[in-house]
Formats: structure tokens, sequence, C-alpha cells
């Protein structure tokens, strides 16, 4: 895929709009929200490659062993209604066993060190074209494979690498690294994994469930550092950034980024703009960097003399 710098779109103010009021939706659509990310970086991604994207994630739930589903109950005898179940069929570490040998086994999705040289292994329409990518978006794949199964699926967003977890995060519950494939994980795998990747202790909080805003942010935040250290990747650095800023919350510290984006791409008058922005959100709390800030403006504007 050419991730080079794309040309403007009439496309994309809506695709933006849709962005944005997705994510502000009461139960916000994970894989929506990752497909339009791509659709930023891929213009020939338009609505029926959204849909393509869409309907393969439900042909893959569909793959899925039925057992998944408990099995019809007789009506009641005093003719009542047919009572529901309360639980599924199986356990945890079956369903993350099923979830794995169809997805890491069956399909092929898995990683490599080298997914993470490429913007391809963070965008979701990608990685289920190609069965690779960044741990984040295998764990996407997984997370909506397994919610349209009817598994009982969540995220763990683990410092350096993420996971997904099946069952209860509170009780009984199975991880998996969709990274590799979906080998299982104990809680000291998970803590070795923490440590060795970032050198910190394991803790319960480590194992929440993450939340969907939270996967598009950390997914945004991959593609802005992976970008940031690619000067002719700035148009990727800058989408990236916007799109951020559109979450419902966000670090008011993304004005201070992408103004610095935009000097770099020679955009002074805007780039001026945004750190005067800046400057009065931080000004009351820090007025000495408000100062700083107020003067790298004018530093900016000073570049087109």
């Amino acid at each position: 895929m050419n991730s080079a710098p794309r040309p403007e779109t009439h496309a994309l103010p809506d695709r933006r709009e849709r962005f944005a009021q997705a994510a502000r939706e009461e139960r916000p659509d994970l894989a929506l929200l990752c497909l339009l990310i791509g659709a930023e970086a891929d213009p020939a991604l338009d609505e029926a490659g959204l849909d393509a994207a869409q309907i393969e994630l439900d042909r893959l739930a569909g793959l899925l062993p039925a057992t998944h589903q408990p099995p019809p109950r007789p009506p009641d005898t005093a003719g009542g209604p047919t009572p529901l179940p309360s639980e599924q069929v199986g356990s945890p570490a079956s369903w993350a066993r099923d979830v794995a040998g169809l997805l890491g086994g069956r399909e092929g999705f898995h990683g490599a060190d080298s997914d993470y040289r490429r913007l391809e292994s963070s965008l979701l329409h990608e990685v289920l074209r190609r069965r690779r990518g960044l741990p984040i978006l295998l764990s996407v794949v997984w997370l909506e494979v397994a919610r349209r199964a009817g598994l009982p699926v969540y995220g763990v967003a683990l410092p350096g690498h993420f996971v997904v977890g099946f069952g209860d995060p509170y009780g009984d519950h199975a991880l998996a690294d969709p990274f590799t494939g979906g080998l299982p994980l104990s809680e000291e795998d998970a803590a070795a994994l923490v440590a060795g990747g970032e050198g910190l202790a394991l803790t319960a909080r480590l194992l929440e469930p993450a939340q969907p805003l939270e996967i598009v942010g950390r997914v945004l935040n991959n593609i802005r550092a992976w970008a940031a250290t690619r000067p002719e990747q700035s148009a990727v650095q800058l989408w990236a950034i916007e799109l951020a800023m559109l979450l419902p919350s966000r670090p008011a510290r993304l004005r201070y980024e992408r103004a610095q984006v935009l000097v770099q791409r020679g955009e002074y008058l805007r780039g001026a703009a945004e750190l005067e922005g800046y400057a009065d959100i931080v000004e009351p709390v820090e007025p000495g960097t408000a100062q700083t800030l107020r003067a790298q403006a004018a530093s900016a504007r000073a570049m087109l003399n």
C-alpha cells in the first residue's frame, strides 16, 4: 500500500464527521472506528470497502464452532415462555482455543517484528487482507469476531503489548495473545511480558477490560509514533493527531503536537495559530509555558519573511 501523503478528497470531511459521531455513540463501534482510521490512510477505501471488511468479520464469526450457542430448551410445561439460558456453553479456555484455532490456525492471523515497520499493520482493512498486524489490530480482529459469535471477550491493554481475554475479567477468565496466533497466557506469562517489555509489575488494574475508545486512541498513538520517526510521513502524523483530537477524551497537548507538525510541514501560519491557542489553554496554570509557546508562534511566523 502506498502510504505517501494522500491528496485531499471531497469525502474527507464526511469521514471525519462520521468518525467523530461514531466516537460519541453510547456504544462505540470499534470495527467502524478502526476502519475509518484506515480510510484516512487509504483514499481507495470507500463505502463498499468498509462494508466488505465488516462482512469479512461476520464471515469469520460464522466459522466458529456452533457449540458456543446453547441448545434450545423445551417450552415450559406450564405453557409459559421458553426459559432463556443464563450461561454459555464451554469455558473461557475453550473459547480462547476455538478462536485461536480459527484465526491463528486456519486463517493465519499472526504478527512478526517486521510488522512494526509497516503502516498497514495499524489499519484494520489491511490486517484483514494480509492476516498480519500489530498486537492491538490483531486483537481487534479477535474481539470483533468473538463478539459477533456471542462470546464474552474483552481487550487487555498491557503496556507495550495488547492481548485479549475471555470470560469474566474479575473471575474465571483466560488470556490469549493474537500476535503469536493465539498462544494462551497465564497471569505469570502476562507478568513476564510486561516486565520484559516495559519493566513494570503486573497489577490488577492492567488486566481490566480496555474500552473501545481507549483501544482507538492507542491505535492512533501507534500511528503517530510510527510517522514521527519518518519525517517524510508528516501527513500521516498530522491526520492521526487530528483524528485523536476528535475523540471525546483527549489530552490538550495534542494541539501542541499538531502545531509542531504544521510548522515542520511549512504551514507556518496554521502552526503559529495552534501554538497560540494552546498557550491560551495552559496560561492559567503555566504562565511561563504560555510565554514560551507565544515566542515559538512568533518564530514560526517569522519563517515567512
